[in-house]
């Protein structure tokens, strides 16, 4: 490919000097640990639910590919088209959404997935970037335009949201959109007052999932007094062990033998065992790095829905990982949450890919013009 020059007044050429490479880099390194962890992990678990060794690694290959074009595609929008793009995936999400429960696949006792030829797809995935966009631009609305009650209308639509994932039920990605949508409406300028009943309203909201949801009430058990079965997280925290500052070495690890989700929900206890604790904290380093990056170049930002936007982007993608990496590591009740771009799963990494290329798009440097 010729080097593109400043002077280049294409469309790619106007990208490139305008992204942020570093970001862009950082989620490039991102999917590479993912093609790395897909020849790890997957072959094991496939070859012991009997298919064909490289059925995981063929399908993950093809959702990285789509995952890293889609990162691309969306970064080339302008806000404008983002906002657009974010109202209809998000209002085509929430639709999916309640499809679950009635058209939805049951696994492990809830309703989440959509069967398609070929793979299952877990529409409320969609939901975290699309409604952290769409929450911003209504919030950003209401300031610019006092009467017209965005505010309100971004709060029906959460509470609709967790009516949703309450039905499936799905309390960890509730628990994260929750969180996404506090952080914007602290930074929209919610009192400290508002703040504190809303954490206040997220821990009642705990002790109801902890009494009303029995897989709950089990997991935060296991957890706190150490007792039940704990098979996953002490089998990964033996790998971590196991793998020591260096790893055991590429193929050497065990752990990928006997875990029913190493290639999915645990794959750091994977990563952990064969590369050590080294590239543990390599790819702890980028998440921290892409979530921290994108919120410095916040500082100057003056278009209050980009700081908004980008705010809830960040925040939901550093939770995501923050979730997975605490849960495989025995910090926090364990969570069938994915690790972005690395865990196995169609929807979780085309969903991440559209976030993080919405995050691209939003802090690109643009021209006034250019930004409306």
């Amino acid at each position: 490919m010729p080097q593109l020059s400043r002077a280049d007044n294409s469309l790619l050429g106007r990208w490139w000097w305008s992204v942020d490479r570093w970001t862009l880099g950082a989620i490039g390194v991102l999917i590479g640990f993912g093609y790395i962890m897909m020849l790890a992990a997957s072959p094991a678990v496939a070859e012991r639910i009997g298919t064909a060794r490289d059925t995981f690694i063929l399908k993950q290959v093809g959702f990285l590919a789509l995952a890293a074009a889609v990162v691309v595609a969306v970064s080339l929008l302008s806000p404008r088209d983002i906002k657009r793009l974010a109202i209809v995936g998000c209002l085509l999400a929430l639709v999916l959404t309640a499809a679950t429960m009635v058209v939805g696949v049951e696994i492990k006792g809830a309703r989440r997935w959509i069967s398609l030829p070929g793979m299952s797809v877990q529409p409320s995935e969609f939901l975290k970037p699309c409604f952290a966009v769409v929450a911003a631009w209504l919030m950003a609305e209401a300031r610019r335009s006092p009467r017209f009650p965005g505010r309100i209308i971004a709060f029906v639509l959460f509470v609709f949201i967790l009516l949703l994932l309450k039905s499936q039920p799905d309390i960890g990605m509730l628990a994260v959109i929750t969180a996404v949508f506090l952080a914007q409406l602290y930074i929209d300028g919610l009192p400290l007052a508002m703040v504190g009943i809303a954490l206040a309203m997220i821990a009642g909201g705990g002790v109801a999932a902890y009494t009303f949801f029995p897989h709950v009430r089990s997991r935060v058990t296991r957890f706190a007094e150490g007792t039940g079965d704990n098979y996953q997280v002490t089998t990964a925290l033996e790998a971590f062990g196991n793998g020591g500052l260096l790893g055991r070495g590429p193929g050497e690890g065990h752990v990928k033998d006997v875990l029913p989700d190493a290639h999915a929900d645990f794959v750091f206890a994977v990563a952990g065992e064969e590369f050590g604790m080294l590239i543990c904290v390599v790819i702890l380093s980028v998440f921290a790095f892409i979530v921290l990056r994108g919120l410095l170049r916040l500082l100057r930002e003056q278009d209050h829905f980009i700081v908004l936007a980008c705010t809830g982007l960040v925040t939901g993608f550093g939770l995501q990982a923050l979730v997975n990496m605490a849960s495989t590591l025995h910090l926090i009740p364990t969570k069938g949450m994915t690790l972005p771009f690395i865990s196995y799963g169609g929807s979780s990494v085309i969903a991440v890919a559209l976030g993080m290329g919405m995050l691209l798009a939003l802090t690109r440097r643009r021209s006034r013009d250019e930004r409306l």
